[in-house]
């Protein structure tokens, strides 16, 4: 049996960090993974490539804006959905050949094959050609990642009715499709698909979408989305989805109506990877998601097994996965760097983009913060008519006081990119001033949060000249 320092399992951002960072410190390491290529969800069927159909349809959406309409719609008539997929294979082509050099120039053993414990520290890996092997780590890393929630009552075929794995197989070129779920994938999957011409329905349960967010950000995202042609259904809690006699999925909503299309797309929830690995083995339990509970060192239960990325839940994002990857494998060998993640920037991939840092409004009233707010709108910038981005807009908030830095807010074209400006200022503990005693390159998109400070700071001077 093979002894390593430290046997991580999952190829997903969360396992390859920690393998990385294990490595870079003269470690040895297995990474174990199941499928046959590496980059877990976030790289095969989850963060990459659907950021990558929304990148190729923000292009051609943006030949129209940027005064060249007939171009950009001879070219979307032109295109088809698995058109934009195969755009989307090239990329995780060459995503895959970087990890996985990355992980060969690190010396770090790669094990094909699923991984379940034997005991604490052992772990069986069962090869596909049957052959088992065993490994011992004395670090455990779980990142296993999640997976698209099936219901048993939706009659899933994986060809018109299909989860977000098995919609970016898909060969169809769909005139409508139906979205059920309102979250961040159902959100960003059903403003990208209206923007390539595909007539979407949107349909969530609750009566908000997307609750996290500044209010404000929300309610502007989901007029743009309306605007670029996705009919939203909030408030509707779906009560059967069936095939029509015309073999087209059928949604039943709580108040009668029967919503048809070519396709549907169901998004509502993630389940954790964790049912192949023998917890019970161990004495480990998940909640209901299939999701481990870890302290604030991503250690479970049992002290030298750790877990991260999605399969501990909340945010579930591939960026913080990334860090929570590294962090765990820094504690597990007690590198004084370690830190707790305190800043978190949240990026939303639709059309429009959203992207925030800190808190909210609704956050600061219920805390009882005293806050001012100063809003840019990108049509005040050169750079918005330079690029056709005219409906984007940047929200600074501060306490009213001290002046300092609470949150950042943005909606539109870049709007992940620049939120990492704000989110600096922020982690530094900065005020808005910042923003205003420091030059940005013209024209830029960065130039709004210089607009917004001002804007935020002359009306805090109005309203004290007022009281």
């Amino acid at each position: 049996m093979r002894s390593y320092d430290l046997v991580v399992i999952g190829s997903g951002p969360a396992g390859q960090k920690a393998a990385v960072q294990a490595a870079k410190l003269s470690k040895r390491v297995a990474l174990i993974e199941k499928a046959p290529q590496l980059g877990g969800t976030s790289l095969n069927t989850g963060t990459l490539p659907s950021k990558t159909l929304k990148d190729t349809i923000e292009y051609l959406q943006g030949l129209g804006r940027r005064g060249l309409p007939q171009l950009g719609a001879e070219l979307t008539r032109r295109l088809t959905l698995p058109d934009l997929m195969a755009r989307k294979d090239q990329v995780i082509e060459t995503e895959i050949r970087v990890v996985s050099h990355q992980l060969q120039r690190n010396k770090i053993e790669i094990l094909q094959g699923t991984a379940s414990f034997v005991d604490p520290h052992i772990v069986s890996v069962s090869r596909l050609d049957g052959t088992v092997d065993q490994v011992r780590g004395s670090i455990v890393v779980l990142a296993t990642g999640s997976r698209p929630r099936r219901p048993s009552e939706v009659p899933f075929d994986d060809v018109i009715v299909c989860d977000s794995d098995s919609f970016l197989r898909t060969t169809k070129h769909p005139a409508s499709i139906i979205v059920i779920g309102g979250g961040v994938i159902g959100t960003e999957y059903a403003s990208m698909l209206a923007a390539f011409g595909i007539t979407v329905t949107l349909i969530d349960r609750r009566n908000q979408m997307l609750r996290f967010l500044d209010q404000e950000i929300a309610r502007t995202l989901e007029a743009q989305m309306q605007e670029n042609g996705v009919t939203i259904r909030l408030g509707q809690e779906h009560l059967d989805v069936g095939i029509d006699a015309l073999n087209r999925p059928a949604v039943r909503l709580h108040d009668g109506e029967i919503v048809t299309a070519d396709m549907l797309l169901y998004t509502m929830g993630r389940i954790g990877n964790t049912e192949a690995l023998n917890l019970s083995a161990i004495g480990l339990a998940t909640d209901r998601q299939g999701q481990l509970p870890v302290n604030a060192h991503y250690q479970t239960a049992i002290p030298h097994i750790y877990a991260a990325g999605d399969v501990i839940g909340f945010p579930a994002l591939a960026a913080t996965a990334m860090e929570q990857g590294r962090l765990a494998a820094c504690h597990a060998f007690q590198v004084p760097d370690a830190h707790e993640i305190k800043v978190i920037p949240y990026g939303i991939y639709s059309i429009p983009e959203v992207s925030m840092v800190g808190k909210t409004e609704e956050e600061l009233i219920t805390a009882g913060v005293p806050y001012a707010t100063g809003r840019a709108l990108f049509r005040e910038m050169a750079r918005g008519h330079i690029s056709g981005e005219l409906h984007g807009l940047l929200k600074v908030i501060f306490h009213r006081d001290t002046h300092a830095l609470l949150g950042i807010h943005i909606i539109g074209q870049g709007a992940t990119e620049l939120i990492h400006i704000g989110q600096a200022v922020l982690a530094y503990g900065g005020t808005v001033e910042y923003f205003v005693h420091n030059v940005f390159n013209y024209p830029t998109m960065a130039e709004c949060y210089r607009t917004a400070a001002l804007d935020g700071i002359n009306r805090l001077h109005l309203l004290r000249q007022a009281a």
